[in-house]
């Protein structure tokens, strides 16, 4: 006999679950992949894994079926049907990857969401899951991410990765209790501006693939302490319990003692943040933040008191050295512990409270005779929070290295043909000195320090940090020509391939100058390159830009002629300061100098940035040249302005003096 059917709504109600399903399989690692990048960047690697393959599993309960979402209308013919669906999935994951870490109205205050509170599926325990390592521009983007709204990444991921058009991302994201979509879609518009045309390769690559992740155990020896705190705390309840049972309730309870400290108190040293050993390796966070507490006397009280009584202390008392722009005041908060122990004949103290670095440093046979050296931190990534100066001494620099450094070594910026050579570095992070630089007019060395990066962050990732007598070295990097090798950088590379270090090698010297002005990254860009008249070579322009942490940067312009030696300095064509110039907000540039041919005869020689079309020069010497440079027979002391077209038709000086 066969059986009776179904009623048409069940039937109707199976196929469109089913349809539901079918879509989310179907779209499930792009779905995760907006759950995990619309997530609180502020959760770990490892637990926004986990939440985003959650909400994507769970936006499959409360399906409607037969019923469209807000978005769509009630759709005909299959291929329409299952477009609706995505729709409705997508909007059902943004919505909860926004809600996330919100507590319901109703919640204590004070306690975390119940989200925070019960696990959901999937669970994993006794495993991290981070996502694979991905390279410098995945970074950069991973940090511009973290600094806009959930709202923003959820626009730019709906965009770029699904190729929703604006109107439909406005529409989804209201649907999703957005209140402001149009701000978030001004938000995507700055993220795409960061991560230009290759956004969609970025976004798509194993960076931020939630679904393609990498495993490492927890912290065994963590978990059996744990394991047995649990087993003891347990016993203890047990007897706490039958004492209290046989003894009554005949004694009063004691008083509480509270830990809260007034508004003007210094910190004490039991107040101090300590990072856990692991929380770098599953942050999104790549900065200070993620340092744990190292060193010897991490646990002397004494020690941390003094330090803590110096930097809080009348400032009339304080012997301080600070980088140019960094406040003085005491610590607003209780800061973070990042380092305490001997080194070089000093015990010294690093703390962080968020914005500043401060090394606190006694001689060992002089404990009250401290000083300190203070820093500005704010914004520090993966490079420039990669190292801190620890101690300086007739040998050299010793830092201080981060926890995700997985090798060490040094090299010579004039010698860029030398290879590398490593760098000790103690259990606790310390390295071994590193030689400073030649300060004599000879300038016969430069010693730079070359780390590279755990393969848990980023993979062969290497780069350059210099001393400059401040407590934060500066970082090195490079931008190469343009069209030489890959496509033009839209940001500054690291500065260790084989071109940039035979660029550094003609800037090295001019290092010196920089020195104690708060730099915080020097990139040197080579922006043009021409054939010197009369058969005298191959010539490169260079425009080295010195940032410095408070945000205003320096620059210098230099031609790289054919020299008798690869480090010989190259000649200075023009300098500028506090400029945008040359940097992210400076990307068009123009410069000229006179120049002598072997044979004695003097050359106006002129060069642009790759936007530049044409070059004109006026004055004594009139000419007009398509193009990106410019060579004309001058006088070595005739008077001639340079200026140049782009090709919006827009007119450019050059950069620092524009006369002559």
């Amino acid at each position: 006999m066969p059986l009776p059917p179904f009623p048409r709504a069940v039937r109707r109600g199976r196929s469109g679950l089913d349809r539901a399903e079918a879509a989310l399989v179907e779209e499930y690692s792009d779905l995760v992949r907006l759950a995990y990048l619309t997530l609180p960047s502020s959760l770990s690697r490892h637990r926004r894994v986990l939440v985003a393959h959650s909400l994507v599993q769970r936006s499959l309960r409360g399906t409607r079926p037969g019923r469209a979402g807000p978005l769509v209308p009630a759709p005909r013919g299959t291929a329409r049907q299952s477009l609706a669906e995505k729709d409705r999935l997508r909007g059902r994951v943004v919505r909860s990857a926004l809600a996330h870490g919100r507590s319901p109205r109703g919640w204590p205050r004070g306690m975390p969401p119940p989200r925070t509170v019960l696990p959901t599926l999937p669970v994993v325990w006794g495993l991290r899951l981070f996502p694979r390592a991905g390279g410098a521009e995945e970074i950069a983007l991973s940090q511009a991410l973290a600094g806009a709204s959930a709202a923003g990444r959820a626009a730019f991921v709906l965009r770029r990765v699904d190729g929703l058009a604006d109107a439909t991302v406005e529409s989804l994201l209201r649907a999703a209790g957005v209140p402001d979509p149009e701000g978030a879609l001004r938000s995507a518009n700055r993220l795409d501006e960061s991560a230009g045309a290759a956004a969609r390769t970025l976004l798509t690559s194993r960076e931020f693939d939630a679904c393609s992740v990498r495993t490492r155990p927890t912290d065994l020896l963590r978990r059996r302490r744990r394991v047995r705190f649990v087993w003891a705390a347990l016993t203890a309840a047990v007897i706490t319990g039958l004492v209290l049972t046989v003894a009554g309730q005949g004694s009063a309870p004691s008083r509480p003692v509270t830990g809260a400290r007034t508004g003007g108190e210094l910190p004490r040293p039991e107040d101090l943040v300590r990072t856990a050993g692991d929380v770098w390796a599953d942050t999104s966070r790549v900065d200070l933040t993620a340092w744990p507490a190292r060193g010897t006397r991490v646990n002397d009280r004494e020690l941390l008191v003094r330090a803590l009584s110096t930097w809080g202390g009348p400032a009339s008392a304080r012997r301080v050295t600070m980088t140019p722009g960094t406040p003085t005041d005491p610590p607003p908060h209780s800061p973070q512990l990042l380092y305490a122990g001997n080194v070089g004949g000093d015990a010294v103290v690093l703390l962080y409270d968020g914005r500043r670095v401060v090394r606190y440093s006694e001689p060992l046979d002089a404990p009250r005779h401290g000083a300190l050296a203070l820093a500005r931190a704010d914004d520090a990534d993966v490079t420039t929070a990669a190292a801190l100066v620890v101690h300086r001494g007739a040998r050299g620099a010793r830092y201080l290295l981060a926890p995700w450094i997985a090798e060490a070594s040094r090299r010579d910026l004039l010698r860029p043909d030398s290879p590398a050579r490593p760098v000790g570095v103690a259990r606790d992070g310390v390295t071994a000195p590193v030689p400073a630089p030649t300060r004599k007019a000879a300038c016969d060395t430069r010693p730079v320090l070359q780390l590279r990066s755990s393969a848990r962050i980023v993979e062969k990732h290497a780069f350059l940090l210099t001393d400059l007598g401040e407590l934060s070295p500066a970082h090195l990097t490079y931008t190469p020509l343009p069209g030489h090798g890959s496509p033009p950088a839209r940001e500054p590379r690291e500065a260790t391939g084989g071109p940039a270090l035979l660029a550094w090698a003609h800037l090295a010297c001019g290092l010196e100058e920089l020195r104690g002005t708060g730099v915080r990254a020097v990139n040197a860009w080579d922006f043009a390159e021409q054939e010197l008249p009369e058969r005298g070579g191959h010539a490169v322009w260079t425009c080295a830009r010195a940032s410095t942490w408070r945000g205003p940067g320096d620059v210098e312009l230099v031609l790289r002629a054919p020299a008798s030696s690869p480090s010989a300095p190259a000649e200075v064509v023009g300098r500028a300061r506090s400029t945008a110039a040359c940097g992210r907000f400076g990307r068009h540039v123009v410069a000229d100098v006179h120049w002598r041919s072997r044979t004695g005869r003097w050359y106006l020689l002129a060069a642009g940035s790759r936007a530049v079309t044409r070059i004109d020069v006026s004055g004594e010497v009139t000419v007009r040249q398509r193009g990106r440079t410019l060579a004309v027979r001058a006088p070595r002391d005739s008077r001639t302005r340079v200026s140049a077209r782009l090709g919006n038709d827009t007119s450019l000086d050059p950069v620092g003096d524009p006369g002559r």
